[in-house]
């Protein structure tokens, strides 16, 4: 999902993703840190919230999913705990996420990486995070209503991108 937006005065093409803190995250007492490394890379948050993912939901979710045989095991886990989902802003941010993350399991995710410094596993890799900007626009409208995305501009965009970026 893009939206233009003004840095500076000049329009920017600004693209929202869905990341899901998940219950291995909140279990574990990352959620802060893990935020906090988005938010120092400049990624604007929109929107926040704190669920517990019903078994309906999380068929919603992982629809491409259900009938494969790891599908029981997956929703039991992601309806064990809370989990925290979040909208983030920025240019390309679908992408910058993904990177971010590192490899969906933290066994082959590179150090440096969230999964690489914090995972051990391919399902227990602490966050999820849209592919594309088509399954961000699609979990975006699953998990919030569209009064529930700010948009603003923080006093300090203007130090994030160029104007022409």
């Amino acid at each position: 999902m893009a939206v233009a937006s003004l840095i500076s005065g000049v329009p920017t093409l600004m693209e929202r993703t869905f990341v899901m803190f998940k219950p291995d995250c909140m279990e574990r007492g990352l959620l802060g840190s893990i935020l906090s490394r988005f938010e120092r890379k400049g990624l604007r948050l929109v929107a926040m919230k704190m669920l517990r993912i019903t078994p309906e939901l999380a068929r919603q979710h992982y629809a491409e999913h259900v009938e494969k045989p790891f599908y029981p095991g997956l929703e039991a886990f992601i309806t064990a705990s809370p989990v925290v989902g979040t909208v983030m802003e920025a240019p390309e941010v679908v992408r910058v996420v993904r990177d971010m993350l590192g490899a969906t399991s933290g066994l082959k995710a590179a150090p440096g990486t969230i999964r690489g410094d914090h995972s051990a596993s391919r399902q227990m890799n602490l966050v999820h995070a849209s592919d594309s900007p088509e399954s961000a626009a699609r979990e975006i409208a699953l998990y919030f209503k569209p009064e529930e995305i700010q948009q603003w501009d923080p006093t300090l965009a203007c130090w994030l991108q160029a104007p022409d970026e």
